[in-house]
């Protein structure tokens, strides 16, 4: 079974950058397509980044111009590169499979002080 691991979240000031890491367990990795999600306290899970086989990607308006999701396929692991944060980009962030789906991983804390 795919096991998700993310890695990365802190505690940054208004303005600044942070990178997440996902490892994702198994073989299937490089034929799906990944994204990242967040969910804030009281808040459902809202996808944030996405990114195909053919690394296409798409953001809602929220992130555009602002996340960037990378994949390495060769290390089974996807990246956002998360830029002029925001207090309202306070979350636990996630990665999955939007289309094949797997356990969801424990997450990691993004919080952004103003």
């Amino acid at each position: 079974q795919v096991q998700l691991v993310e890695s990365g979240g802190d505690l940054v000031q208004v303005g600044g950058s942070l990178r997440l890491s996902c490892t994702a367990s198994g073989s299937t990795f490089s034929s799906n397509a990944v994204g990242w999600y967040r969910q804030a306290p009281g808040k459902q899970r809202e996808l944030v980044a996405l990114i195909t086989t053919t690394n296409v990607t798409n953001y809602p308006d929220s992130v555009k111009g602002r996340f960037t999701i990378s994949r390495d396929n060769a290390k089974n692991m996807a990246y956002l590169q998360m830029n002029s944060l925001q207090p309202e980009d306070t979350a636990v962030y996630y990665c999955n499979f939007p289309l094949k789906g797997a356990p969801w991983g424990q997450g990691t804390q993004v919080t952004v002080s103003s």
